[in-house]
């Protein structure tokens, strides 16, 4: 069994769970369905948190299998799966240790969870590892910015912000990360969101990607 005790932060667990409803007023709503729209077939999503998404799954997805490590965000992930649209099926696991077959899903969703995996890297092989030979990645990150001011800044942040919210790292340069990683990122969209006040207004992306074996 896979050890999840690295991943358990309770007390940040509970504040999300209260700041995402917010967050998804203030424009996450939009980002999550636009983030959704169009997949199909069987989907991982990777790093579910409290299960904000399901909601927004079309009905062309059969099924979903939301992995989630910790137990708190798991727990109210669970509740939400019993009201989405499409069958979502909550479990316990991380990125880097991913439940599944090889080549068992057609899509992969990553929602503002590879700023905080301990390797990037290992977490995208993964996903590779799990998306049949032409599946595709969904991605809603927030990133490094491109722009000079606001990236130094995220990079002075980052230290104290990587303890106060579980290993975030808001200075990573995703979109390079997963082009390493073998995708071929076919959209992509920056834009700069504050989730809520006093949180600054970080860089994020939404995009799409297809594996490029």
């Amino acid at each position: 069994m896979t050890d999840l005790s690295g991943f358990q932060h309770p007390r940040l667990a509970r504040m999300y769970v209260e700041t995402s409803a917010a967050a998804d007023q203030r424009g996450g709503r939009e980002h999550r369905r636009r983030l959704l729209d169009g997949l199909e077939g069987r989907v991982i999503e990777i790093g579910a948190g409290n299960g904000r998404n399901f909601a927004h799954y079309p009905k062309t997805v059969t099924e979903v299998v939301a992995v989630e490590p910790e137990d708190t965000l798991r727990r109210f992930a669970q509740a939400e799966a019993a009201s989405a649209p499409v069958p979502v099926r909550v479990v316990a696991g991380h990125a880097e240790a991913l439940p599944g077959e090889a080549h068992g899903f057609d899509a992969a969703v990553v929602s503002l969870v590879l700023c905080s995996v301990p390797s990037p890297a290992a977490a995208l092989a993964e996903i590779a590892r799990v998306l049949t030979p032409d599946g595709t990645l969904r991605f809603y990150e927030h990133v490094r910015s491109s722009n000079l001011a606001l990236g130094l800044f995220e990079d002075a942040i980052t230290p104290l912000w990587r303890r106060m919210a579980g290993g975030c790292h808001p200075n990573r340069d995703t979109l390079a990360a997963i082009r390493r990683a073998g995708f071929a990122v076919e959209e992509v969209e920056r834009f700069a969101f504050a989730p809520q006040p006093p949180v600054p207004a970080l860089a994020h992306l939404i995009g799409r990607a297809r594996l490029n074996l």
